[in-house]
């Protein structure tokens, strides 16, 4: 990947096939303190559905970050999400049988005329929609187990299931509708027009499902994570790994937490240089866990700053949410509080350590409780920590958060601001939580 001239601001609208890793294309270079905003296609189904996806979403091409080297950390602090989609289908899946080999995600062939990856046409509207260009069959590894079909107000704070008649007239135009960006290359699923639990109501908050920086080793997009990423290993298809070692090379961008919003700030891990900060999957709302594995896929558009933290080597991201979305015993202290601790404290002869600032490891692995594990380690070797202590710190000052089963967890800390002064990062938790 060639460096490219440095802009202050970058807009980008170009994709990948379903693939992060050093070998896609720069979208371009971004100056250290500069602005990067995107315009993404939805993830999951509309992907799933489009044999030709190497991976479960569609993302942006990486983007290089000024001056960002391996063990070095790009601080993205998330302006603005925006959706764009004026509806979506999504829903619990079902495999298509013969129409992929290890990984209905990844290793897609034709049922019938057995093409790899095969390219595809749309034929009116249904779960029999997409055809193979080859020999005309139904080519799309997946179909809905039990769907819905959500249409989005104007201002897309609410949305509400529709009913077949309102779900088909919604397919028709589909494309349209869901706003997809000149350069995407998948079928959008409102194709399909599942209709189950019409007429009910829900609230929206957008977010970014998969947005971080660049894995050290190429693998589909969906899958860089430790949850997905088990799927990987031992896989006879070309991004099959090794060992869950391996696995190690990933930068768990795909972290599916609702928390990852506008105003929130997110620390990830350089393992390329450059960083190859990108951007996808964006939802209109998802309950926490996201239960169906799928939730509201929308495009929308991203606007965030960039940071170069040097030196900070991480091996997966930190979270910096919203403080009206941190866990009540995890907020930053009031200054009635403190007052009361240091009267407190200096009633039982000891020290106050009020300095503290709220802190989101995440981690990720096969289960909700391998992904746990991972967060203690990834936080004791940050903050040069005990797994005693850490889970101390957590139990009496933050605690655990399930972003995504099967596992993805953010694990809540008020930590001391020393450590993360000499981190590099204090700053940061400062100006997040004005403190």
């Amino acid at each position: 990947m060639a460096q490219q001239e440095v802009a202050q601001e970058l807009f980008v609208d170009r994709y990948t096939p379903g693939l992060v890793g050093p070998d896609q294309e720069w979208a371009g270079t971004v100056a250290d303190g500069g602005t990067i905003t995107t315009h993404t296609p939805p993830g999951c189904w509309g992907p799933m559905i489009t044999p030709s996806f190497r991976g479960g979403h569609e993302v942006t091409r990486p983007i290089r970050v000024e001056g960002a080297e391996v063990g070095d950390a790009v601080a993205l602090r998330i302006r603005d999400v925006e959706v764009t989609s004026l509806a979506t289908s999504t829903g619990s899946m079902a495999e298509r049988e013969g129409a992929f080999g290890d990984d209905p995600f990844v290793d897609h062939r034709c049922p019938e005329c057995g093409a790899e990856w095969p390219e595809t046409v749309v034929e009116g509207t249904g779960e029999d929609a997409i055809r193979c260009a080859e020999c005309g069959a139904n080519a799309s590894p997946f179909g809905f187990e039990y769907g819905y079909t959500v249409a989005f107000d104007d201002d897309h704070t609410v949305g509400v299931t529709v009913d077949e008649e309102g779900a088909h007239a919604l397919a028709e135009d589909a494309e349209s509708v869901m706003d997809l960006p000149e350069n995407s290359r998948q079928h959008p699923i409102l194709l399909y027009e599942p209709t189950e639990m019409p007429g009910t109501l829900g609230r929206l908050r957008p977010f970014i499902g998969n947005v971080g920086t660049t894995p050290s080793v190429t693998i589909p997009d969906s899958h860089n994570a430790g949850d997905f990423g088990q799927s990987l290993i031992g896989a006879e298809h070309e991004y099959g790994l090794e060992s869950e070692a391996a696995l190690g090379a990933r930068t768990d961008g795909h972290m599916d937490v609702p928390e990852v919003r506008a105003g929130a700030t997110l620390i990830c891990p350089v393992k390329v240089d450059g960083a190859g900060v990108y951007v996808g999957d964006l939802h209109a709302n998802q309950g926490d866990g996201e239960l169906s594995l799928h939730t509201t896929d929308v495009t929308g558009t991203v606007e965030m700053d960039v940071e170069v933290v040097e030196g900070l080597d991480l091996d997966g991201p930190l979270l910096l949410p919203n403080e009206a979305d941190l866990p009540f015993i995890s907020k930053p202290y009031s200054d009635a509080e403190r007052e009361t601790g240091r009267d407190l404290a200096d009633a039982h002869r000891t020290t106050l350590e009020d300095d503290m600032g709220p802190i989101q490891v995440i981690g990720s692995g096969a289960t909700i409780n391998d992904a746990t594990q991972n967060a203690f380690d990834r936080a004791g070797d940050l903050l040069e920590m005990t797994e005693g202590e850490v889970r101390a710190r957590c139990t009496f000052t933050g605690g655990v958060q399930i972003g995504r089963l099967p596992g993805v967890v953010q694990l809540d800390m008020l930590a001391p601001m020393a450590v993360l002064e000499d981190r590099g990062i204090a700053h940061l938790v400062r100006e997040q939580y004005d403190l």
